[in-house]
């Protein structure tokens, strides 16, 4: 029997990578057609398109019942988004990413306050509904100030589209038409990831049972990794050609999210209780490998192959210490 959990573990996976990537290409694609500016797009709509496996598992875990989970999954998605994903990145890039240090500092500060003040309130052992209301309200104020600090790119965006579409000679497409398409996919994809990640959970609980492992554990290693497949694979994408500053970005907007975002809801569907020990472990390592990765970008003000085997070298540690001390 647990070799019907692992295959539908691995099956789940694939549909889970190709129905997120609908989903990737119809929220970008809404938010061209409705002229929505391309920082806005990264870090709202493309943020939460590539969290949506971790979204969409996490809230799953939560209704049924398993909140550890949901807390282990955003935890470990950081924790493989900084170590595997920005890792790989940077190792496969044929030069070295090239940060915007002036745009780091601002979102690197609001990153590490967060992961901190998150640890601080998960230190009872519990993050109740209160503490997820709070994390959803810091969300909104952060999108705010995105929005406000941007409205100046916006305008300028929006002259540079009105002169081009002076200078289309056929006839303009009304949005309906252009948004059919993309709602088809958004639609498709995020059904796709509730049911595949619904099929994740239920294999993973039972694998966690056969085995006598915490069901934090599977949250942190297992599904953390699956679903951060969209992240990896745009991190690569992106670095192979050349875009190494949309790996970045998307990097740092998946960990605002995967705080925020997913354990703000999932604590509000079901209080997370996880144990101190697990608690003590893995907010502390998480802390670490996002200091390290914002140390890295800044020195330099570039991340070049060597920055990113030490990421990577910092991920292997931290499944060894896993596996060790709570498998």
């Amino acid at each position: 029997m647990i070799y019907i959990y692992f295959a539908v573990l691995i099956v789940s996976f694939a549909i889970l990578f190709k129905s997120a990537s609908f989903f990737v290409e119809g929220a970008s694609t809404i938010a061209r057609v409705l002229n929505i500016s391309k920082m806005v797009v990264g870090i709202v709509f493309v943020g939460m398109a590539t969290t949506a496996p971790e979204f969409g598992a996490s809230i799953i875990a939560s209704i049924m019942g398993h909140p550890e989970i949901a807390l282990g999954n955003a935890i470990g998605s950081v924790i493989c988004d900084d170590g595997v994903a920005l890792a790989l990145a940077a190792i496969v890039a044929p030069t070295a990413i090239l940060i915007n240090c002036r745009v780091l500092k601002t979102a690197g500060l609001f990153l590490i306050s967060i992961d901190i003040l998150a640890y601080i309130l998960a230190r009872n052992g519990t993050i109740g509904r209160m503490e997820g209301a709070l994390f959803l309200i810091i969300l909104c104020f952060y999108f705010i100030f995105v929005l406000r600090k941007q409205r100046y790119n916006v305008g300028k965006d929006d002259k540079e589209r009105d002169g081009l579409s002076e200078k289309e000679e056929n006839p303009p497409v009304s949005k309906l038409a252009l948004l059919k398409k993309p709602i088809f996919l958004f639609a498709v994809g995020i059904t796709g990831v509730i049911l595949t990640c619904w099929a994740i959970i239920w294999a993973s609980i039972h694998i966690a049972e056969y085995f006598s492992i915490p069901k934090v554990i599977i949250g942190l290693t297992i599904i953390a990794i699956g679903t951060s497949l969209p992240e990896i694979s745009i991190c690569v994408t992106a670095a192979l050609k050349g875009e190494g500053e949309i790996a970045v970005g998307n990097i740092i907007g998946a960990d605002i999210l995967n705080i925020l975002w997913i354990i703000g809801v999932s604590s509000i569907v079901n209080p997370i209780k996880v144990e101190l020990n697990i608690i003590n472990f893995a907010f502390p390592f998480m802390i670490l490998i996002v200091i390290t990765m914002l140390v890295a970008m800044r020195i330099g003000c570039r991340i070049g192959k060597m920055k990113g085997f030490i990421l990577f070298g910092l991920y292997i540690l931290y499944l060894f210490l896993t596996l060790k001390f709570f498998a």
